[in-house]
């Protein structure tokens, strides 16, 4: 066969070589020509004509269905490169239809067949990790612990009593018949056998037996279907870290959650030869383990492990656009979208909301355990609701608050978050970015919102503070904004050596203001006070877009702007606006905020979100706003960690930092089409959200 290094194939070679498939099953995998860094051509016959662009035949692993691939590449004499899931797969099951965030390509063997080498067990006899590597390896390390991270991340947590516990000892499952046990030297009677043993060794201790979650979703066998008496089966679905972080000891033959139980601190007794075995770290039981510790010939520390598997032999996408992405790429998605679903599972009833807000909610709060209903009013609520109920509204909304708290339901506020759209929301541009409340809503001051205690207690690391002064720096380089509409802005020549103050305008009877101003509350009270305050400044209005579309309320008349401004930027970027002020004087405008992102001195009238915190010179007092913040704390809780971004066209709820590229293509692409805002457009992207509420 021709020979082909997969690990020095350069960027030019890639450009004129493809890697052939015989399986539709495969070809199907979204992502594909991203997740193995190569084009892919899907080969229906075994006749194959022009295959001079052919570097390799990939098919899955060493399974029976990879028998075509494997006769093909022989025919060709190409070599045979294996696929298999990677490490950190996905938020769902393969056999529940989630396709793979993460898959590994070996030029070599598969890890898991211990009869031969690996590209894997290449990388681990290479040498020790560099010392660049180690802290990497250390954070995902931290991650799979913190969020307990695993393969597949659906399953809901394990929690059992700790008090007066004795030892525990977990045995695990496997599916009949998978090829990672026979080619890991184990069989039927090795699961007997080892749970025999795990009796034995420990016969005062709690004894678990785990099942495959393939096996408890229906769709394979288990070795151990059945427990002997005085051992607990668990059958039931379990997020894996949460459970190893209960247990001391684990027995498996080669599953390759005994790889996370080392991740966990367990000790593990391996019966098979699973490709974690053999490097120092486990006891190994099985009679062969001499022959092949002559191909492992080193000893390893986990982060070694770690670093081999997750970073450097498996491959990964990001989520949100299929694009080549990293290990940390997948797990932030991953705990990003379940803790996100967490917070809304059950059966929410969301109340007086209009057929266009049913639309623009429906992807932020639809996820596949839930169930949405949308009621006109709260007292048409059934008399028997499902134990599991929530009541969801837009905005504050005090009448049904009380009705909630008399019926002692939890109640979820929603609003707009910070990042919205090209376009208003007036025009009926759905969102792309909204805030889901347990506790207030974060332009009320008072109501205890999660954005205010978010910030009050957020701690963050070196990675959290380097990613939002990240994304701070792109929304300022990319003139990003909420709801990025507007053209270019230019100061006059009359303006040059003056302090530039700019005023933003906002919707008079917005939420905001009557919430959080309790002083000023209208526009033109806010350009009287700002040059009150700075007589000699260059005095710019930029009124509210919803105000200049004629959409909302709060159009000052023109004869007082011209008395009070200098400059009156109908039609300006706001974000071109801020870069041309020094300072901002506002009521409760979002602007103020987007002028911290650019450094700017920021005057509040009102109480915003971003008062309060050290950052800006306050008019009013909250006292209960006690810390004092730095810029990137603001960022990270206001825009990464507070509000839920979704993607048009895409599954699952997507990073911050994933929606700011999009607004960008978006912004500055050709979207006049879609951003229009006659009548005809918001009745077309009206119903084009109302089917979506309808599948």
């Amino acid at each position: 066969m021709r020979s082909w290094n997969m690990a020095t194939c350069t960027t030019n070679e890639q450009v004129h070589t493809m890697i052939a498939i015989r399986s539709a099953g495969i070809a199907r995998i979204p992502h594909l020509t991203a997740l193995i860094g190569l084009p892919v051509r899907y080969i229906r016959s075994p006749w194959v004509r022009n295959t001079a662009r052919l570097v390799a035949v990939a098919g899955w692993g060493l399974r029976p269905s990879s028998l075509r691939a494997q006769t093909l590449a022989h025919s060709l004499s190409l070599p045979y490169w294996s696929l298999e899931d990677g490490f950190l797969r996905s938020l769902g099951l393969g056999v529940d239809g989630a396709f793979p965030l993460s898959i590994v390509l070996d030029d070599i063997g598969i890890y898991y067949d211990a009869t031969c080498p690996s590209r894997l067990e290449q990388t681990l006899n290479a040498g020790p990790l560099s010392v660049a590597s180690i802290p990497n390896a250390a954070r995902g390390l931290m991650w799979i612990r913190h969020h307990h991270l695993s393969k597949y991340n659906h399953a809901p947590p394990f929690v059992q009593p700790e008090q007066g516990r004795s030892v525990r000892v977990l045995v695990l499952d496997q599916t009949e018949g998978d090829i990672s046990v026979r080619l890991g030297g184990a069989h039927k009677a090795s699961f007997e056998q080892m749970l025999a043993v795990a009796r034995r060794e420990h016969p005062y201790a709690e004894v678990w037996i785990k099942t495959h979650p393939d096996v408890l979703a229906g769709k394979k066998r288990g070795y151990l279907p059945q427990a002997p008496e005085g051992i607990r089966l668990l059958s039931e679905d379990i997020c894996p870290q949460s459970l190893l972080s209960q247990v001391d000891i684990v027995y498996t033959a080669t599953s390759h959650m005994g790889f996370e139980a080392l991740i966990a601190g367990c000790k593990v007794v391996c019966f098979g030869m699973p490709w974690y075995a053999g490097w120092g770290l486990t006891d190994d039981r099985h009679p062969d383990m001499p022959k092949l510790s002559e191909r492992r010939q080193r000893r390893c520390t986990l982060e070694e492990l770690f670093h081999a598997a997750y970073l450097q032999y498996a491959r990964y996408i990001h989520p949100e656009t299929g694009q080549p992405g990293t290990f940390f790429d997948v797990a932030e998605w991953i705990r990003l979208n379940r803790e996100l679903r967490e917070q809304t599972n059950g059966t929410l009833w969301c109340v007086g909301m209009s057929w266009w807000k049913r639309a623009a909610v429906w992807p932020f709060l639809k996820t596949p355990g839930n169930r949405l209903r949308f009621i006109s009013r709260p007292d048409k609520l059934p008399a028997a609701l499902p134990p599991d109920s929530k009541l969801v509204v837009w905005g504050m909304r005090p009448d049904v608050a009380e009705w909630a708290k008399q019926r002692s339901l939890p109640l979820l506020r929603m609003e707009d978050g910070f990042l919205r759209s090209v376009g208003l929301g007036s025009n009926l541009m759905p969102p792309m970015s909204l805030v889901v409340d347990r506790g207030g809503l974060y332009y009320s001051p008072h109501s205890g919102s999660d954005l205010e205690r978010l910030l009050d207690t957020l701690q963050l690391d070196d990675w959290q503070v380097a990613r939002a002064a990240q994304l701070r720096q792109q929304l300022v380089e990319l003139k990003l904004s909420k709801y990025n509409v507007g053209g270019s802005f230019q100061l006059p020549a009359e303006a040059a050596g003056k302090t530039v103050v700019l005023v933003p305008g906002q919707v008079e009877d917005d939420a905001s203001i009557l919430e959080a101003s309790p002083e000023i509350r209208g526009n033109l009270a806010l350009l009287r006070e700002a040059r009150r305050q700075r007589p000699d400044a260059w005095l710019v209005y930029k009124p509210h877009p919803d105000v200049t579309s004629g959409n909302r309320r709060g159009a000052v008349p023109a004869s007082d702007l011209a008395e009070l401004a200098d400059q009156v930027a109908t039609a300006a970027d706001i974000a071109d606006c801020l870069a041309a002020a020094d300072e901002v004087h506002t009521m409760t405008s979002q602007a103020g905020f987007e002028a911290l992102l650019q450094g700017k001195t920021v005057h509040c009238y009102g109480m915003p979100f971003y008062a309060g915190w050290g950052l800006t010179q306050d008019r009013q007092p909250l006292p209960h706003r006690r810390r004092v913040l730095t810029l990137d704390e603001l960022v990270y809780g206001a825009l990464i960690a507070y509000p839920r971004y979704v993607i048009p066209g895409h599954d699952g709820f997507a990073r911050a930092e994933a929606v700011v590229e999009y607004l960008r293509r978006q912004k500055t692409g050709n979207h006049a089409n879609y951003a229009a805002n006659h009548w005809f457009a918001r009745q077309w992207r009206k119903g084009r959200g109302l089917l979506r509420t309808l599948r």
